[in-house]
């Protein structure tokens, strides 16, 4: 009974502890570079030259889907063709393209001036 108690609660009093550690120390960081006189322009960001977020998360999940489904085909061949496992068969060209296709969805979204 009481560890049903203890464990919601600690954990609220962890997620509120980061994020009051999160912005009390960006506070200070802000408020010593306004005291020293330095310029706090750094903190602005520049929304007009990014990307859209949902552009990005598509073009990502587009891209590993698609490459999920080459996987599955990849790895059916590997299963009727070769002496190879059901199960290597499958896991590793999953593995292998998912990991292209992440890599790949990087480079394009580094490219992406939307």
């Amino acid at each position: 009974m009481e560890a049903a108690i203890i464990i919601p609660v600690s954990l609220f009093a962890s997620i509120f502890g980061i994020f009051y550690l999160f912005f009390s120390t960006r506070n200070r960081e802000r408020l010593a570079l306004i005291e020293k006189g330095e310029n706090a322009g750094i903190f602005k960001t520049r929304l007009d030259k990014a990307s859209p977020i949902w552009k990005i998360v598509l073009l990502n999940l587009g891209l590993l889907l698609i490459f999920m489904g080459i996987s599955f085909l990849v790895g059916y061949a590997l299963e009727t063709n070769t002496v190879i496992h059901d199960e290597i068969a499958y896991l590793a060209p999953m593995f292998f393209l998912s990991g292209i296709s992440l890599l790949l969805g990087f480079y394009l979204t580094r490219k992406l001036k939307l």
